[in-house]
């Protein structure tokens, strides 16, 4: 058989492996219920894991690869999570509510999570995000500048709430 085929053959089983999902250099910081999420993405990953394996040869490889590629990586993040429990509101931290208001009048209401729980339609903000940075230390009646790519804008705590 001639090279270019083997390597033809090396090429294509390589690019069917699917790419690793990048792990965040930050502290996985995670809140309780950012935690019990992880648990539940593994969870979840090795029953659907288990399905597609029982189906033997009839089991598309190309599924099984992803999810074990999933699975490696909510694995590294459960293995890594640092539980974060807030007690005092004396300065935001991780799993707070906070609501600010801006220079415009505009209030809103914001909870520091972990990056895996992050989702700002729902107002869960990563707190290693420009807003979660700004947000994080500050205590109520301070006034921090959130750097935005579309310029900064300052904000003012006005509170800070446990769940």
């Amino acid at each position: 058989m001639s090279r270019a085929f083997v390597n033809e053959d090396n090429a294509a089983a390589q690019a069917d492996q699917p790419v690793e999902r990048q792990v965040s250099a930050q502290p996985n910081y995670v809140t309780p219920s950012g935690l019990a999420q992880l648990q539940a993405r593994v969870a979840q990953l090795q029953a659907l894991h288990g399905q597609h394996a029982a189906k033997g040869d009839q089991a598309d490889k190309q599924r099984i690869a992803d999810i074990e590629r999933d699975l490696r990586y909510f694995n590294q993040r459960l293995q890594s999570a640092q539980v974060v429990v807030p007690t005092s509101m004396d300065q935001v931290r991780i799993g707070h509510w906070v609501t600010f208001v801006d220079e415009h009048d505009h209030e809103q209401r914001v909870q520091l999570v972990g990056e895996d729980q992050a989702d700002a339609a729902s107002g869960l903000i990563n707190w290693g995000s420009p807003l979660g940075r700004a947000l994080l230390g500050a205590k109520v009646g301070d006034e921090v500048i959130w750097e935005r790519p579309v310029g900064n804008l300052a904000i003012e705590i006005i509170a800070i709430e446990l769940d």
